[in-house]
Parts: C-alpha cells; structure tokens; sequence
C-alpha cells in the first residue's frame, strides 16, 4: 500500500470548482475593467487620467497596509476551525480598522509631502482614500465567505458591485462630475458592497465576538507580516513609476503612462495569474509529496508554455503598437505608442517571473523572494530617477521597470532548484522558442507595409505552426497541458472534443 497522500473524490472536486468559479469572477471582473480604464482614458483626458492614475497607485499601497495579509491567514485558521469563525470576525475588524486609519493618514500624508503633487492630487486622495476604510470592512465579510467555501456568493458579491460602480461612474463622468462623481460613486457602491456582505453573514446567523482575543489577534499580525511586507513591497515596485512620474514630469506624463500599464495588467492578469492560479493546487501538492522530479518538471513547463504564450504577445504589440493605441484611444495618447513597445516586453518577463516567484514560495523560500524583490525595488526607483529626470520623458519609467524585471527573474531563476529542472535541457527549448520568435518578427515586419492585419495574422500562424511542428512541446508536455485544459473554467467542453490517456485527479 503507497503511504503517498490522496485527495478524496469530494475534496478534488470541490477545489475545482471552487478554482473554476473564482478563475471565471476574476475574467469577467477583469475584463470589465479593462473596457472600463479605456474608456475612463478617453473620457478623462491625459492630465485628469494621469491625476487618476498617482491617486490610484497611492490607494493601492494604502490597501496593502489595511489589508496586512491578515485574510489569508485568517482564511486557513477558520478553515481548520470553523467553530471559531465568530472570533476571528471580531478579532480581523478591530486590528484591521486600526490598520486601514494608519495606512489613510499615510497615503495622504504621502501625497501631501511629495514633491511637485498639487493640492488637486491632495483632497482626490483623501477623498478616495475614505473607500479604503469601507472597502476593508466589505474585504473582511468576503475572506470570510471564502474561509466557508461559499465561492459563488463571493464572486457574485464582487462581479455586481463592479458592474453598479462602472455603470454609475460612467454615468457621473458624462454628466460632467469629473473625478469627484467618480470618487463619490466608487465610495457609495463601496457602503451597498459591505452591507450587502455583512447582511449575508447576519441572515447565516454568523455571530461576531468582539470582545479582544489576545490569543488571536497577535497571532494572525504575527503570521501575516511577512505577507505584509511582501505585498507593500510589490505594490510599491508596481506603482512607483507612475508616482515618481507624477513628481518628475507631471500628471500628463503619469496620463500616457496609464494606458500601457493597463495592457500589462490585463494580458498579465488573463494569461499568468489565472493559470497560476489553477496549477497552485498540484504544485504544491506535488511538493509536499517529494514527487520533487515532477515538481522541477511543471516548474519547467509552466516557464516555458509562458515565454510561448507571452512572446508572440510581445511581438505583435511592439511592432503594431501606433494601431493598437490609436484604434483605441484618442489620438491625445499618442506618446503612449513609444511607452508600450517597451513595457509589452516587461509583460511578457513578468509573466516568466511569476511562475519562479510560485514556485520558490511553494519550495518556502519567502525569504528569498522577498530579498529579490527588494533589490529590484531599489533599482527600478534609482533607475526611475535617473531617466526621468536625465531624458524628462515616460518612457523612461517602462524601462526601469524592464531593466528591474530582467534581473529579478534572472536571479529568481538561478535561485530556484529541483530535481526535475535542468539548465542542460531548458535552455535549448527557450533558444528554440527565441529563434521561431525572431523568425515570426521578421515576417511581421516584412508584411507590415502590405496590410497590418495581414502581417499580423501570417507571423502569428507561422508561430503557431514552429509550436507545434519545432519539437518544443514533448508527449509530457501535451499531457500537462491537457491537465492545466481540464483545470480551467470550460475544460470539460474542451475534453469532449480532445482527449488524452491522462488520469485527471485534481
């Protein structure tokens, strides 16, 4: 008999469901917003979106202080101890309140004591800085459904306030409200959000204990601060262009940033933490197993299916990149087309990054990636400063933020070892994947003259076909891909018409 652990039929397929339900709230929540940014883009202007956008990379470090990484920890213990759920409650709203009242006052502190922010940067942060408190309540109610496994409630319970605070904002900005309509509604669909959550825990007769837990409460701050530190630390290193743009150059310069950022974040966000996402589960277990060999192997894969994924990607943007922004946004965006080219090329190494930073998280070597990271936080801002203040021109924070990536997954690759990965062999896949790359730009480029849509549709086939005819996909490869085809949301239509001899048990 194998001591090796098994999953029950009930567990596996309660965690595919519960991955499916959230991959598929995270794409359409996803998509919606990157409709709505471009939209925003249009409707705003450059100076109002770049104003936008400085307030927005403010509150965004601002949550990772509310935030703490208390909920992760909280979703495991109640996970493990459901009958303690009404303590946890009390315990996460008293330290996480506190919590998001130090991160308000920083972020507008922060903004007050920067150089060259205006006063209309100011009061719209501490104007939007009123949503991290409320928005933290709501956060606490849907960690805790998550804690219950109650995926569809809290998917829905994120997707339609969305959808009400997109529909209202846009509705406010054509009426000539401007920022502060949005800032009103995004506060106003922020209270309905956290009421309605609250009123589900109510009606589940969920019992909230407030009197202070010691015993609790230090434990989970205990726990969740290294997650802290590495969250504040990623956002930082995400956002600190856009603020040091601001500062530099201006809000306008921040404006044309915008557009490429939200390219990054929606190919990033579709195609890499979504499959990470699903392919979490089995990593880990995996891992946990000592199946070390196949662990090293889907760490392998899962880089390179992502250098696949990502550079045709790359490719297609970089070279068409004045159609893409135009066709999209007003002409006012122009210098946005120059921003792009180079920051499509820090997407596609983010996408390879993220696959080493799982892997290295799973192996417990939070340690490391936090060293890493910061390192990289500490040039992409020495290196910000420099460019933008040397040339005065966006273009510099892309490629600070570039520069910066390329050594993190350099060093977050080296770093990471295990039986199954092999320098010896994985090189050669990843000069192959480059050389049909290069080969499919030069036919891009060659075509571009004749017909963009033309050239991007024949390099792109060719690409497609050097895939599936270079030898860069073995028999195991197929086969994990199948799995990670099953594990997405409308795998199982997909396998009616593909199938493998694989046994699917995650």
């Amino acid at each position: 008999m194998s001591d090796t652990p098994t999953i029950s039929a009930s567990d596996a397929k309660r965690t595919a469901r519960n991955v499916g339900v959230l991959v598929i709230a995270q794409i359409l929540t996803n998509g919606v917003q990157f409709i709505w940014q471009i939209w925003l883009a249009a409707l705003l202007g450059a100076f109002d979106y770049g104003v936008f956008n400085t307030v927005m990379a403010l509150f965004a470090i601002g949550t990772s202080v509310a935030n703490f990484g208390i909920g992760l920890i909280a979703i495991r213990e109640i996970a493990s101890n459901p009958e303690r759920i009404g303590q946890y409650a009390g315990s996460m709203l008293y330290s996480q309140t506190i919590l998001a009242m130090v991160g308000y006052i920083s972020i507008v502190i922060a903004a007050s004591v920067t150089p060259n922010f205006s006063d209309l940067i100011v009061a719209y942060t501490a104007i939007a800085g009123i949503s991290l408190i409320i928005d933290m309540w709501g956060g606490i109610a849907n960690d805790l459904l998550i804690a219950q496994e109650r995926m569809v409630t809290s998917s829905i319970m994120n997707l339609v306030p969305m959808l009400l605070r997109v529909g209202f904002a846009a509705g406010v900005l054509l009426a000539g409200w401007g920022l502060l309509g949005l800032y009103i509604v995004t506060i106003a669909t922020g209270i309905l959000r956290t009421v309605v959550l609250w009123g589900i825990h109510w009606r589940s007769g969920l019992q909230v204990d407030w009197r202070i837990k010691q015993h609790i409460t230090i434990p989970l701050l205990i726990n969740a601060a290294p997650l802290a530190i590495n969250g504040f630390l990623a956002l930082l290193y995400n956002h600190a262009d856009k603020l040091m743009t601001t500062s530099i150059i201006g809000e306008e310069g921040t404006g044309f940033l915008g557009p490429a950022f939200l390219i990054n974040f929606g190919v990033t966000e579709l195609l890499s933490t979504a499959v990470l996402v699903a392919m979490y589960p089995m990593m880990a277990r995996y891992y946990d197993n000592n199946s070390t060999e196949t662990f090293g192997y889907i760490v392998e894969t899962l880089a390179r299916f992502m250098l696949m994924i990502a550079l045709p990607i790359a490719l297609t943007v970089s070279i068409f990149a004045d159609e893409i922004i135009l066709l999209i946004y007003p002409i006012e965006y122009t210098p946005t087309i120059g921003i792009l080219r180079i920051l499509i090329w820090y997407t596609m190494v983010v996408m390879v990054t993220n696959v080493f930073n799982q892997a290295l998280i799973i192996q417990n070597r939070q340690r490391l990636t936090l060293l890493i990271r910061t390192g990289a936080l500490v040039l992409n801002i020495s290196l910000n400063a420099f460019l933008l203040i040397r040339y005065r021109d966006p273009r510099g924070a892309a490629t600070a933020s570039l520069i910066a990536e390329i050594l993190t997954v350099w060093f977050m690759s080296r770093a990471f070892t295990a039986a199954g990965f092999n320098w010896a062999t994985t090189l050669p896949n990843i000069v192959r994947v480059l050389t049909f790359g290069a080969i499919t730009a030069g036919v891009m480029l060659g075509l571009s003259s004749l017909n963009v849509i033309l050239a991007g549709a024949v390099g792109l086939l060719l690409y497609a076909g050097a895939m599936l005819r270079g030898g860069v996909l073995s028999d195991a490869d197929w086969d994990l891909l199948y799995r990670l085809t099953a594990a997405m949301p409308g795998g199982s239509i997909i396998q009616r018409y593909w199938q493998r001899d694989v046994q699917l048990n995650w």
